[in-house]
């Protein structure tokens, strides 16, 4: 034990040289902290009174060239490497599993360049989205990336596990809307991938590590697009009899106008979550959205609209919904509002073509609910394509076991059912919330041989396999 705490010692010497004595702590406090994310199975640790997996070192860098120091010191000591962003995951994908260094972001905080002639806006990766938003809306520009936990996730982090927002039915995910970005690979290399993601110069490098989760390198500075902020804004709720008229009259709308929001709500979340939050008390499924841009054009969109919606059987509800329901877009995610400890729960979100997602959405809800006596299941589809749409589905249970290991057990196994109905029906484990620790073991049964180019591309910039280990399948 006295070797090994002296090596500790020493290495802490080495990062404390890199980032500064007061930016590297060992305390057990701090430590803990880094156990705990979002991820169910972590907060019902601490729930419990169980000690949550914690790092040995936590280093605060300041710069990409102290994270490339960081980086070639854990290599050299084959040092685990985690990275914190804002602790606002739900897949457990930052937690420190195997210990060692948690690398949290937050200092690299910064605003790099705004460039109006060309509409892109530079940050460092630590930086929280919402001020990255309001360094836009000062000029008065968006970056449209306005997910649920714009307030507490960094960029890292919506890059990291290809995050999506509310308005990406017209303005696309994270990996649509990012141009270019800065990374440190395991070896401690920086690199930049090319100013522009369009291009015949080889494979796009940012969807290498685009939801890599920190398993291939560290972003450290990335480049978004900005858009004008829209001169006109609309809002429409409607109510359909069932998923099946609402999905094809999704399907159609999106064939023929881009709306920024387009939810589509199944009944059992429309006569829970949105009567709760809106006040809505009819019984069917809600659909709300949203169509903004030049108001002559916004006009011709609402129309075609409500002509879709008329063929499959909605019923025009007005604006007041819509607009509610914008004004409470977070609202939802607070607490009193959303799923909470003591309650079991998760978010299984997957995404397929319109010719399969009706059957995932009913071979989940039945895999659920037919075999877990006491869980409930809601679901609503809130981004939308061309092609289709993904299901943002909850499992939920309000009274579990009361013993650890036999939460995790059922927790798991709920998992297990879910997301395999999805697969089998043409779905994938996941659209958006990402793989983390809680999806690793199913990514082999998604892909399959084609594992082996994820694994391929892992042991050729990692070797010595630091970087976030047990995350992404890796």
């Amino acid at each position: 034990m006295e070797k090994k705490a002296f090596m500790c010692d020493m290495i802490r010497t080495e990062l404390e040289d890199v980032v500064g004595v007061e930016n590297v702590s060992t305390s057990q406090s701090e430590r803990m902290t880094y156990g705990v994310d979002y991820f169910w199975i972590g907060r019902m640790w601490a729930d419990r009174g169980q000690m949550p997996p914690m790092p040995d070192w936590i280093v605060r860098p300041g710069c990409t060239e102290e994270v490339s120091k960081i980086l070639k010191i854990a290599n050299y000591y084959k040092i685990p490497v985690n990275i914190w962003g804002g602790g606002s995951g739900s897949q457990g994908g930052a937690l420190p599993m195997a210990g060692g260094i948690m690398m949290d972001m937050k200092r690299m905080n910064k605003l790099i360049e705004i460039d109006e002639e060309s509409r892109t806006i530079t940050a460092e990766a630590g930086m929280i989205f919402q001020q990255l938003e309001w360094y836009a809306n000062e000029r008065g520009y968006s970056c449209q990336h306005i997910p649920s936990c714009l307030t507490c996730g960094t960029i890292g982090g919506a890059l990291g596990h290809r995050g999506i927002g509310i308005m990406s039915t017209k303005y696309g995910k994270i990996d649509d809307q990012c141009l270019s970005m800065e990374v440190v690979l395991p070896n401690g290399d920086v690199i930049n991938t090319l100013p522009v993601p369009k291009h015949a110069a080889g494979p796009d490098l940012n969807q290498i590590f685009i939801g890599s989760e920190g398993t291939l390198g560290v972003i450290t500075k990335a480049t978004f697009k900005l858009f004008e902020q829209p001169e006109n804004r609309q809002f429409r709720a409607f109510l359909f009899p069932d998923m099946h008229s609402g999905l094809m009259a999704g399907r159609d709308l999106m064939q023929k106008v881009k709306p920024s929001i387009l939810r589509f709500y199944d009944e059992t979340e429309t006569v829970s979550i949105i009567k709760k939050i809106l006040g809505f008390a009819k019984k069917g499924c809600l659909m709300n959205l949203a169509v903004e841009g030049i108001q002559r054009i916004v006009d011709i969109e609402m129309e075609i609209i409500l002509e879709i919606v008329k063929k499959w059987g909605g019923e025009d509800l007005g604006s007041e919904y819509g607009e509610k329901w914008y004004e409470n877009r977070i609202t939802f995610f607070y607490p009193g509002h959303i799923m909470d400890i003591p309650q079991m729960f998760g978010t299984m979100d997957t995404v397929a073509t319109f010719d399969n997602i009706e059957e995932i959405y009913w071979a989940m809800k039945h895999a659920i609910e037919d075999n877990f006596p006491g869980v409930r299941f809601i679901a609503h589809c809130s981004h939308w394509y061309e092609w289709g749409t993904m299901i943002y589905d909850r499992f939920i249970m309000d009274h579990p076991p009361e013993d650890p290991q036999e939460a995790i057990r059922l927790h798991n196994q709920i998992w297990n059912a879910g997301v395999r109905a999805a697969m089998a029906h043409g779905g994938v484990i996941n659209d958006h919330h990402g793989v983390g620790l809680k999806l690793s073991r199913l990514m082999k049964e998604q892909y399959g041989p084609a594992m082996q180019v994820f694994e391929g591309l892992k042991k050729s910039l990692d070797p010595n396999g630091i970087m976030n280990p047990y995350k992404l399948g890796l």
